[in-house]
């Protein structure tokens, strides 16, 4: 039997157009509006905590968009950003270093919708 050459990738899949961990490359555009950002891990718990949260953060601020985990997400995080039009940005809420218990990491989402309203005035 003829010996098998090695695979090669192809040219296509050498040049990658994510950038690390299979986030979107950054295409140096700003955003064209604010949005509020949540970074939930993937667990459940931490994506119906994000679901009422976005809920009522659409409620409080229609205009606004809401966007969950645009990107991948690190593990353990719960993080709300508002991120402005000139690119700046603002957090929300981070809940990174608290607890356990796992419930200290959540916030009240009406202490999230004041905090809002606090950097949009």
């Amino acid at each position: 039997m003829a010996p098998r050459g090695r695979k090669r990738k192809s040219e296509a899949a050498e040049v990658c157009p994510t950038g690390k961990r299979g986030e979107p490359a950054d295409s140096g555009e700003g955003a064209a509006e604010p949005q509020v950002v949540i970074e939930h891990c993937t667990s459940r718990v931490y994506a119906r905590q994000a679901a009422l949260l976005s809920q009522a953060l659409r409620v409080a601020a229609p205009q606004l968009a809401v966007a969950v985990n645009p990107a991948r997400p690190r593990r353990g995080s719960f993080e709300v950003t508002l991120r402005r039009a000139d690119g700046s940005g603002a957090e929300l809420w981070t809940g990174i270093k608290k607890g356990p218990p796992r419930k200290l990491k959540f916030p009240e989402p009406q202490a999230v919708v004041e905090e809002l309203k606090r950097h949009l005035a």
